[in-house]
């Protein structure tokens, strides 16, 4: 007997012939079955959620497939040719060879002999999971990689067995093609070799300037002992410095780069604390230590080691890498002039010395720099680092550590002018007069900028190249110009530089013509005399008395001339003896009446109607 539930089963039923029928007409209907199952069309019907998926495991199986494909077809190569290096050669602008440079300075050491402190302090540096990882960094190289393929940078958080696997085995060029086969290598090589064998490797075929390839060598030259006496601290600075060793050389390094590798040298070890490889009581009772003065390499006495070292910076800066350059085999040609050379080198030497028949008292404790640069293309066509780089390592041309003073005044004066040019008042001073220095090329981060004292007293450091490219840029109508030594650099078919010296407006044209104007009245007359043209130029010495300036320029030329009180034997800042203006100014119009010779006099271009544009007083460079 069918009860209540079985009778509504099926009065329900779908199949029941109670089941509603859809009246509606056909056409209705079918409209109404579109609506719910609308077809996809174009691109659209490419990219389903399951056709996304598949789309995914078959890029993946694509890699996977490509790799295993690569893992088989690159073998371990052969140790590359790096002992093999040839020489650097140097060339002058007229092609003839200032110098030579190559000698590889290498002693391969086993790890036994490197203490244990210092081959943490490297791991620690470099590579923390370098005893657990299996020799890559997957992010490290794929940052590597996306780096290098859209031109923002080359470096790429590298393990140290790829660190090895590249110098051991590799180039150092930057390429995706090589940093594939780094991968594949640095695979083969952890699974093939111990850590000790990887760390040892590393250890003797890593650069750390100074031409010296290995730990061994490294701690020849930078602490004058063996590898076995390296204290951790020791150990720590060499660990820090393979990271950029020509700036991190504490020798030549600026201040910022002396604040940037001390930082390095504090992260080392406090990474060696946090993988308790040191004592933390022991860390903290360790000081900085201070490397030993560098000893030259041979045939770059003279200027010829200054000149060497400035076209190394400079290729260094443009993205050439130590390792690049210590290989050998570039030819590296430069923009000095020979004669505009010979000129600036006796005319700093008699002024530093004296002439044969009257020698200069405070000669030894007296250091002079000097670079020359055309302002039309920002070449260098001399620069004087000293009176011997086999004895005095660190450039004068190039060191920033001394105080600019009255020199820095027309940065101000063109700070304050180009304020008012735009708002019609003067601005916030400070801001305005370290973003003025800033576009100019200065290093503002080295203090002097704190407050208007300091400001007014040109209390900042700068070298004579730097300030020679600012005085080029007033020179060049306000556009900034960042002096150039290298003309061309090429390695067979391999070309670097030169970077482009003459970049964007740092100040308005007008601006710039107004400071030419105001050095023209102020400054110029005091080194006119053996110019015999009409020469713009700013002299003065700084306020704690240990250096004397003088910056001016001619159309055509501009050098900035310094002299530098520094004690002899300790290499200390003391006062300048015989600190006065009119000595440095009769250095630059001497130089510069030689350089310029039988030239025809040129003459600034200072724009439409400036010759009866008053510069205003309280923005005007004055004398000092």
């Amino acid at each position: 007997m069918a009860g209540p539930l079985t009778a509504l089963r099926v009065r329900f039923t779908p199949d029941s012939e109670q089941t509603p029928r859809d009246t509606r007409p056909p056409g209705r209907r079918r409209a109404a079955r579109g609506r719910g199952r609308r077809k996809r069309t174009g691109i659209r019907r490419f990219f389903t959620w399951r056709k996304l998926l598949a789309y995914v495991a078959a890029l993946c199986a694509l890699l996977i497939g490509a790799f295993t494909v690569l893992y088989y077809s690159i073998d371990i190569p052969r140790a590359n040719a790096q002992a093999k290096a040839q020489s650097n050669v140097y060339r002058f602008s007229d092609g003839t060879i200032l110098a030579r440079t190559g000698e590889i300075n290498r002693e391969m050491v086993t790890l036994g002999r490197v203490p244990t402190g210092v081959q943490h302090a490297f791991v620690a540096a470099e590579n923390k999971s370098f005893y657990k990882d299996s020799g890559v960094d997957p992010v490290g190289i794929l940052r590597g990689l996306v780096n290098t393929a859209t031109g923002k940078g080359t470096q790429g958080g590298s393990t140290i067995t790829q660190q090895y696997v590249k110098n051991y085995y590799l180039s150092q060029e930057q390429t995706a093609t090589r940093k594939i086969k780094e991968l594949v290598i640095s695979l083969k090589v952890d699974q093939r070799n111990s850590k000790e064998d990887i760390l040892a490797g590393y250890l003797n075929t890593s650069y750390f300037g100074r031409v010296a390839y290995g730990v061994q060598a490294a701690a020849r030259a930078y602490y004058d002992k063996d590898v076995d006496d390296l204290t951790v601290a020791e150990g720590a600075y060499l660990a820090a410095l393979v990271q950029a060793p020509s700036q991190y050389d504490w020798a030549v390094a600026s201040p910022k780069a002396k604040r940037l590798v001390t930082r390095r040298w504090n992260y080392v070890l406090d990474n060696m604390v946090d993988m308790h490889w040191l004592d933390p009581a022991q860390r903290k009772r360790m000081r900085f230590p201070v490397p030993v003065a560098p000893e030259p390499a041979p045939g770059l006495g003279g200027q010829a080691g200054y000149l060497v070292d400035a076209a190394r910076n400079e290729l260094i800066a443009s993205g050439v890498s130590d390792q690049e350059l210590a290989a050998g085999g570039w030819t590296i040609t430069l923009n000095v002039d020979p004669a505009k050379q010979r000129a600036l080198e006796e005319t700093m030497r008699q002024g530093l010395d004296g002439s044969a028949r009257r020698k200069r008292t405070d000669a030894a404790d007296t250091q002079g720099g000097a670079v020359s640069v055309d302002p039309r293309n920002g070449r260098i066509v001399a620069l004087f680092g000293g009176r011997d780089y086999t004895r005095h390592y660190l450039s004068n041309a190039t060191r920033g550590d001394y105080q600019v003073g009255p020199v820095f005044e027309p940065v101000g004066a063109a700070a304050s002018l180009g304020a008012k040019m735009r708002n019609g008042a003067n601005a916030d001073a400070l801001p305005e007069v370290k973003r003025t220095a800033g576009a100019l090329g200065m290093d503002t981060e080295g203090g002097g900028f704190a407050t208007e004292e300091s400001v007014g007293l040109g209390l900042m450091g700068a070298s004579p190249l730097s300030m020679a490219g600012v005085y080029a840029s007033f020179d060049h109508r306000g556009k900034r110009v960042t002096p150039s030594i290298v003309k061309s650099a090429r390695r067979g078919d391999e070309t670097a530089g030169p970077r482009n010296a003459v970049g964007d407006q740092a100040i308005a044209p007008a601006t710039a013509q107004l400071i030419t104007r105001s050095l023209i009245e102020d400054g110029g007359a005091t080194a006119v005399r053996a110019v015999k043209r009409p020469p713009a130029g700013k002299g003065g010495v700084s306020d704690d008395k240990r250096a004397a300036w003088y910056v001016g320029y001619t159309p055509d030329l501009v050098t900035a001339v310094a002299l530098f009180g520094e004690d002899a034997k300790k290499r200390k800042q003391i006062p300048l003896k015989n600190a006065r203006v009119q000595r440095v100014a009769d250095l630059w119009g001497d130089y510069t009446g030689r350089a310029l010779g039988g030239a025809p006099p040129a003459w600034f271009d200072l724009g439409p109607g400036t010759g009866t544009v008053p510069v205003p007083a309280e923005t005007a460079p004055s004398a000092r």
